[in-house]
């Protein structure tokens, strides 16, 4: 039986939408952002150069922890725990797998993905183009469930990231230093922590389940406080990517040499 614009109680008009506002401008102006930084990441994670900066130990976000043999000298900060790879395995992988998978599966970008890049559907009162649906209990999109699981992996990559940022507190002859690079990787900082910590499964976690708030104190204040960020995600999902972007590009641009950080201290 036909469904949606084409089910038997609808009427039959050859419109596809009444709307007349600009609808397609929100998914369009999303969809190209999604696409750009995977095109972006993508590029980068595969280069597997220009991730490290040793004179102010810098460390772009894509390869951390860099943690295999093939690492520049300095960058691994947690040693090396696998052999040199193949030249055609990122370095970044487990990186990017735990955070992809984050990011894939977390229910802002479901939203963003089905609307821009697959459309479905595009807007509200916009059919979609896909004939059949059979929701998030089948494969592959059974595999969506597993946000919960990644939240935990964001979470132990958000504390490497910390990490990373006090090792940025470095000096070019050593000791304490501060460089624009140093204020990019904590302000990228800033906006990871709040785009995890607004998650819809961190808020679950931290109050789900429990029916009386007043025997869980610390938790209902964990819960009030991602309960305030949660409105946001959107918008801390959006900001988070430019400013990993921005991070990785400004440490690319010192690693490869192309121009020196400007420095504040030290």
């Amino acid at each position: 039986m036909a469904t949606g614009v084409s089910a038997p109680g609808r009427a039959q008009i050859k419109e596809k939408t009444l709307r007349t506002d600009r609808w397609w401008l929100a998914p369009l102006r999303i969809g190209v952002i999604l696409a750009f930084f995977i095109v972006y990441a993508t590029v980068r994670i595969f280069m597997n150069k220009w991730y490290w900066v040793d004179a102010y130990h810098y460390l772009t976000p894509l390869y951390s922890p860099c943690v295999t043999e093939s690492c520049v000298q300095g960058s691994s900060h947690l040693g090396t725990w696998f052999p040199k790879f193949p030249v055609f395995i990122p370095f970044g992988i487990i990186t990017f797998a735990v955070l992809a998978g984050f990011r894939g599966t977390c229910y802002y970008y479901r939203k963003a993905g089905y609307r821009s890049l697959f459309f479905a559907p595009a807007a509200c009162a916009v059919p979609e183009p896909h004939k059949k649906y059979t929701g998030e209990s089948k494969l592959p999109l059974v595999a969506l469930n597993l946000h919960r699981y990644f939240f935990y992996g964001a979470l132990v990559f958000g504390l490497l990231n910390i990490y990373d940022g006090i090792q940025a507190f470095h000096g070019k002859d050593g000791g304490f230093g501060i460089g624009l690079g140093t204020l990019i990787i904590w302000i990228n900082l800033v906006a990871l922590w709040l785009y995890t910590l607004s998650c819809h499964a961190c808020r679950h976690i931290v109050g789900g389940r429990l029916k009386n708030f007043a025997k869980h104190p610390m938790r209902y204040r964990y819960w009030t406080f991602v309960s305030k960020l949660n409105p946001k995600h959107g918008t801390y999902a959006m900001v988070s990517l430019f400013t990993v972007i921005l991070t990785d590009a400004y440490i690319m641009s010192l690693s490869a040499g192309w121009f020196s950080d400007l420095r504040f201290f030290n």
